[in-house]
């Protein structure tokens, strides 16, 4: 919880704060990741990310941006999609409101009482700002907030702010990650260099920003006399072009090149930008003939990166190019019940895992904040999480999600799983050699599309949707007991799934 940031914040209720800024949180989980689908990934980092669910009234959100600066800018371009996705669980909302205040992750981070921000200015705890004012929209951006544990020392951390979950233990390691994971745990492990640069490349919300903010977590602990600089590279051109602005090239140069750790997230965002790549590529020299670290990394490999220049491409395959593939179906489940474990309150059918995982596929922040989601609904609702609620509460999930399979792709699956013939699917044969697989048919049409009960009965021989239920629910009893029948349902499922 958040108490620091709350101080000032007045609660909806006097009784029960906790829950309600736990619910909240989670219900904002929902909302920024259909915000990210909306804006993209890049300005979601750079704009919204540092955006903080403070309060809620009856028909009011109050959000916390760290600086004047981001107040005025999400006001003014991001504020009608906030307010229209948090309308998506809260029908009644009037409007969200955007304040500044301090952020309680970056303050869980050191126990001295400031912070201090890039440009010296220090930021107070208790949800005040020191020295930003209100902000102004010409006003250039703040860089980003930079920690200095030790006063005595103070260039001799250069860490931004690092989500204080996205760490190793947190990540859950399975054959589509193990190797990005595995050359991440040595690169954080290594007093020296270890592959130079190290660069992670996969798709949106499979796990690279994860593993990029882990390492720097990790060298944090183990070497805090280290210099890790973390930003995304949007945040690179920005600080580039505002240097060249402000003809303060000199300074940036030695900020950027005096780290001992330099690390770029998303660098397909300079794709095309010739003057950021062309100091990036100076960047880059410097620091590998200093011997320093980099680790870099995008959402394709170097040889596919469109619009960056040939020079730079070479550079970032000389060292270790590691991909994260899309997830499978048992690691998903795997990150499902390791985010459950964390809320040892809340009760989640087993059931309930299994569909997420088959049926929301697209990538790991989408499923996280789905699951997120159906707990903050039960939360606030106090409804029971059954595989009914969830299919409602994330209807605009799953549609979006919907899987190519039909039903007919299903028989056409069992039946030659089975080797019976597909018109078996349709007959009016109850002999179980038939019946049998026609029920796991069934329950597989239930568990894989969005058909209804009625609908898969017309498929299978216009049969009542009583019957559908019956073989449906009977697959369900008899997997929990029958070793070879569950076996064979997996493998089809996955099968089906791929």
């Amino acid at each position: 919880m958040r108490d620091d940031d709350l101080s000032e914040a007045p609660s909806p209720e006097p009784q029960g704060c906790d829950d309600n800024q736990r619910a909240l949180d989670l219900l904002w989980i929902g909302v920024s990741q259909r915000a990210m689908q909306t804006v993209g990934e890049a300005s979601y980092n750079s704009w919204l990310r540092p955006l903080r669910p403070v309060a809620l009234h009856d028909d009011q959100v109050v959000l916390l941006a760290p600086t004047g600066f981001l107040r005025d800018w999400i006001s003014n371009n991001y504020r009608t999609l906030l307010e229209r996705e948090f309308r998506v669980d809260i029908p009644h909302l009037r409007e969200v409101v955007i304040d500044v205040g301090m952020d309680a992750r970056l303050e869980a981070m050191t126990s001295r009482k400031d912070v201090i921000t890039d440009d010296g200015a220090p930021v107070k705890r208790g949800g005040k700002v020191a020295g930003t004012g209100n902000g102004a929209a010409g006003k250039a951006p703040e860089a980003p907030s930079i920690i200095r544990p030790n006063d005595a020392e103070p260039d001799r951390s250069l860490v931004s702010v690092l989500d204080q979950n996205l760490t190793f233990d947190k990540f859950v390691v399975g054959k589509p990650n193990e190797l990005a994971y595995a050359a991440a745990r040595r690169v954080a492990d290594a007093d020296g260099v270890a592959f130079n640069p190290l660069f992670l490349y996969a798709g949106v919300g499979l796990g690279k920003t994860h593993l990029m903010h882990a390492i720097a977590w990790h060298i944090r602990q183990r070497r805090p006399d280290r210099k890790v600089l973390y930003l995304t590279a949007e945040m690179f051109m920005y600080h580039f072009i505002k240097a060249v602005r402000f003809r303060d090239t000199v300074s940036f140069k030695e900020k950027f090149r005096s780290v001992d750790v330099l690390m770029v997230d998303d660098l397909q965002f300079i794709s095309g930008k010739e003057s950021t790549q062309e100091e990036f590529f100076h960047t880059f020299n410097e620091l590998i003939d200093r011997n320093h670290q980099i680790v870099v990394s995008a959402d394709r490999s170097p040889s596919d990166l469109e619009g960056m220049e040939e020079r730079v491409r070479s550079r970032l395959a000389w060292g270790l190019v590691a991909d994260i593939h899309p997830t499978d179906f048992e690691l998903r489940v795997g990150i499902l019940e390791q985010k459950l474990a964390l809320e040892p309150e809340v009760t989640v059918p087993r059931e309930v895992v299994e569909f997420l995982a088959h049926r929301i596929t697209s990538n790991v922040r989408e499923l996280e904040g789905a699951m997120k989601r159906v707990i903050a609904y039960h939360a606030l609702m106090g409804r029971a999480i059954s595989l009914e609620m969830v299919q409602e509460v994330l209807a605009d999930v799953l549609r979006a999600n919907a899987r190519k399979v039909s039903i007919d792709d299903i028989q056409r699956k069992v039946a030659e799983h089975y080797n019976i013939r597909m018109a078996e699917m349709s007959s009016a044969r109850r002999a179980r050699a038939v019946a049998r697989p026609r029920q796991v048919a069934m329950f597989l049409a239930k568990r894989l599309t969005s058909r209804s009960l009625p609908e898969i009965g017309r498929k299978f021989g216009n049969r009542d949707h009583t019957t559908v239920l019956h073989g449906v629910r009977r697959i369900e009893e008899l997997i929990q007991s029958d070793v070879s029948l569950a076996e064979d349902v997996r493998m089809l499922e996955a099968a089906l799934s791929n």
